[in-house]
């Protein structure tokens, strides 16, 4: 390969290394600071107030759910084809429907040993 000079030097892709531009045609450190004062603030307060809509549990539950289909997509489609994020998405939202459904059923069933067993541990004492 060729000397170049540092301004056109190849990066490890092989393009032409355009971030080492030379600094005649701007002020050193300015585009820093104009691009801080364009970017938005960060959010440092965080509130739950009456302002905002609350989701719902469907809504959420979609969203976590197209969230990982897409994650499965991105990761799986090559091998397994394009349709591998959409099952992916029904899939989850169904095991999460399922879970939500499960998880009231054990809590009535928990709620009824607990009963159980405290009315034989502590008996009421008769009049």
């Amino acid at each position: 390969m060729k000397d170049l000079p540092a301004r056109m030097a190849l990066n490890l892709s092989g393009c032409k290394n355009t971030n080492m531009a030379p600094q005649s045609n701007r002020k050193t450190g300015q585009d820093v600071f104009d691009r801080i004062r364009n970017e938005r603030a960060p959010l440092t307060e965080f509130s739950i107030s009456g302002n905002g809509r609350e989701v719902t549990l469907d809504e959420a539950r979609s969203d976590l759910a197209k969230a990982v289909g897409a994650i499965a997509h991105t990761l799986f489609a090559k091998s397994y084809g394009p349709l591998v994020g959409t099952v992916t998405t029904t899939s989850v939202e169904t095991i999460l429907k399922n879970a939500e459904s499960n998880a009231a059923r054990a809590k009535g069933d928990a709620k009824l040993v607990v009963e159980e067993l405290s009315a034989r541990i502590f008996k009421e004492k008769k009049k």
